[in-house]
């Protein structure tokens, strides 16, 4: 269930018990925005959550088993680097989302519940938010932070990551692959907390 506001504006939700969702709000009305700071501070609890670690082992076990990134080996050592990725994009993402972005264009990362209402209103409402958001001052906008957010960070990573080796066609298109499922995971999760 979507948290209620805590004191600092954000909630101490977790989907299925267990997924941080500290930036999804129920009944919340009209807040006051968070400040640069408020938004940082949110995002490193999300993205240090306990949670966090057995998620990126994962993706680092299903990188492994399908040898993604080839070059970086199987074994303890491979596993090592896949779950280093794994984590360091994922936090990349989620600062550039809902701290960095946010603040420089006075967007609110946080995703306002709707509430009741039927069904394919609720998710056309949640699907919405991937593409529109708050404006610190309260209006709708586009989600610039969302979109170009998770852009940025993906990008980052394919230049860090052909830097260290060939910058071929074949290694870009596998990043971005990569780059699509965590996006496509964090929308989904976007969707799945209009119901929760």
């Amino acid at each position: 269930m979507a948290g209620a506001p805590a004191g600092n504006g954000t909630s101490n939700d977790r989907l299925f018990y267990t997924m941080p969702n500290f930036l999804t709000l129920e009944n919340a009305g009209q807040l006051p925005p968070l400040t640069t700071g408020e938004k940082f501070k949110v995002i490193t609890r999300i993205s240090f959550d306990y949670f966090e670690y057995p998620w990126y082992g994962l993706l680092a076990g299903i990188g492994q088993a399908r040898n993604s990134e080839p070059e970086n080996g199987q074994g303890a050592a491979g596993y090592s680097k896949r779950y280093g990725v794994a984590f360091a994009d994922g936090t990349v993402e989620n600062f550039m989302t809902g701290a960095v972005l946010p603040s420089l264009l006075r967007q609110d990362p946080r995703y306002y519940h709707m509430g009741k209402g039927r069904f394919l209103n609720r998710l056309g409402y949640a699907v919405s938010r991937i593409f529109i958001t708050r404006s610190d001052s309260g209006g709708e906008q586009s989600n610039y932070s969302e979109i170009f957010g998770a852009g940025m960070a993906a990008n980052l990573y394919v230049h860090l990551s052909s830097s260290r080796r060939s910058d071929s066609a074949e290694h870009r298109q596998r990043v971005g692959r990569a780059g699509r499922l965590r996006h496509d995971h964090d929308r989904a999760a976007r969707v799945l907390a209009g119901y929760s």
